[in-house]
């Protein structure tokens, strides 16, 4: 299947580029709509000014396999990020200290339009399954800007919305026809939980919204199989993504995400959305010696969340979260019939 931005009319990008970037003169590019200025040296709260900011880029081999295949995925990590989530474990990235609020955070390079399509065909070039996104939606005007430069060059893969789902409708909008593959990281369904720990309380509601717009515009996940490759009951399966909303939920320790709300609203859009229930939540930044979010989620907890996104109805499972760490949980649970020490 071809990558989807490769059917637009000629010269639609560099329109819809131009349309994103206008925007920046009064920020309203993601849910926060600070109206920073951005296009004359003003930073958003993002932190973000004009330029994209690209605090790396590699093949990578971590992501979910329907990503990565054998090559791995073209991921581009870009700095700064529309939250400011108090256990992220990229904050030297994305939460720069004080003193680097209009400065780039350490590791960071802005990069021009076609700088940034440089770094997208260079993936290419090594033979990335896919170009994949990580903290778009600050920068989506110059991610924009730099496809218009990247496909008149030959891009082709397909693209990858790897967001954290605080993402504006008028956004996300704008890439109908673009992004091949959504991947939201759902994290929050209590208001007051988002307030505290991303600082945006409408975080939940916007993140809904964004999801179901995600899901409108490329439906559930579309995997190339291999020959012989089926899907087990309650399992993902295998193969490569080429289309549709993969998603991802980060289990909280007690009941923190909401977990059995948002497998609820999933399975609403659809029986068939690909979910990864992830386990390695691990204490960071201001979350260590929290009473709330100081410590791992309990084996029994992840079970708990495991099950229930079972039980809203969802079909498609990505198991590959339970790798080494949570592996040797489960073998001293199994051992001992009781919950493994966190």
């Amino acid at each position: 299947m071809p990558a989807a931005y490769l059917s637009l009319p000629p010269g639609e990008l560099t329109r819809r580029a131009h349309a994103l970037v206008a925007r920046l003169a009064a920020c309203d590019i993601c849910p926060h709509r600070c109206a920073a200025d951005r296009q004359h040296g003003e930073h958003g709260l993002c932190g973000a000014g004009r330029m994209a900011e690209v605090a790396d880029y590699c093949l990578h081999h971590g992501e979910e396999a329907p990503l990565v295949g054998a090559t791995g995925s073209g991921t581009v990590f870009f700095a700064h990020c529309n939250l400011s989530c108090g256990f992220c474990q990229n904050r030297d990235i994305s939460q720069p200290p004080q003193g680097y609020e209009r400065e780039q955070p350490p590791r960071a390079h802005r990069a021009t339009p076609e700088q940034l399509a440089a770094v997208f065909l260079d993936l290419q070039r090594q033979g990335a399954a896919n170009i994949n996104l990580v903290s778009p939606s600050h920068v989506a005007p110059q991610i924009m800007e730099a496809l218009a430069v990247a496909v008149s060059a030959g891009l082709a893969l397909p693209l990858v919305w790897n967001s954290g789902g605080y993402d504006a409708l008028s956004t996300l909008r704008a890439f109908d026809g673009v992004v091949d593959i959504y991947m939201p990281d759902v994290k929050f369904w209590d208001p007051a939980v988002a307030a505290r720990w991303c600082g945006a309380h409408d975080y939940p509601e916007r993140a809904r919204e964004a999801v179901a717009e995600m899901h409108r515009q490329v439906g559930d996940l579309v995997l190339a199989k291999q020959a012989g490759q089926d899907e087990g009951a309650g399992q993902a399966g295998r193969g490569m993504a080429v289309r549709g909303l993969l998603v991802r939920h980060l289990v909280l320790p007690g009941g923190l995400a909401g977990t059995p709300q948002w497998m609820r609203f999933l399975a609403g859009l659809s029986p068939r959305t690909y979910v990864n229930v992830m386990g390695q939540y691990r204490p960071y930044g201001r979350a260590v010696g929290n009473a709330e979010m100081g410590r791992h989620p309990t084996g029994a907890e992840l079970r708990a969340a495991r099950q229930a996104a079972s039980d809203a109805g969802l079909t498609r499972l990505d198991r590959l979260d339970w790798r080494e760490e949570d592996l040797a949980r489960h073998l001293y649970e199994r051992l001992t019939g009781g919950d493994a020490p966190d």
